[in-house]
């Protein structure tokens, strides 16, 4: 689980996937007034006063998933965004597209995970919010949360590896 990780690792991680749709974030903003965009259940009235990054160190500390959920989550993000064109990643709904993405790969990566009020908690929503988010993302994803054969057995072995080089460096 995540606090077995190495903290040198994971922030990277975390570093590198804020400042990615933070980038992406933004350019769709400045595209906003250019192509049209549907208003769904992930848009916020407002934009959150929490930075990606700092959300994503929340999700990270609180959520205890697989370093692998977090490149899934991305994978997720990406499949939805392709899928659902008129929905891109901006600074109204990023939030909410991550805490859902990263509680669906959770659920379908890890053995265990917390319940939707949990993640809901913890990403600064409602229960009943949460579940329509998941509804409506997995919806978006049309259900396929499967991943390819390649990747999945990638991020299996680096799950493997991790948490065997971890229990050397505690047997020492």
């Amino acid at each position: 689980m995540a606090e077995l990780e190495s903290p040198s690792v994971m922030p990277k991680m975390i570093t590198f996937l804020s400042s990615l749709l933070e980038r992406v974030a933004e350019s769709n903003d400045e595209n906003q007034q250019l192509q049209h965009q549907k208003i769904s259940v992930f848009h916020g009235l407002t934009r959150p006063n929490i930075s990606i990054q700092s959300y994503l160190e929340r999700i990270f500390k609180y959520a205890n998933c697989s370093p692998s959920c977090f490149i899934v989550a991305y994978v997720y993000l990406d499949r939805f965004t392709q899928k659902q064109p008129s929905l891109p990643i901006n600074s109204f709904n990023v939030h909410r597209l991550l805490i859902t993405s990263v509680m669906v790969a959770a659920k379908f990566m890890d053995d265990m995970y917390y319940n939707n009020a949990y993640y809901a908690k913890v990403g600064g929503i409602t229960k009943i919010e949460m579940n329509f988010l998941e509804l409506d993302f997995l919806f978006g994803l049309d259900a396929t949360l499967s991943l390819g054969k390649s990747l999945k057995a990638h991020l299996c072995f680096n799950e493997d590896e991790s948490s065997h080089q971890k229990q050397q460096q505690l047997a020492v």
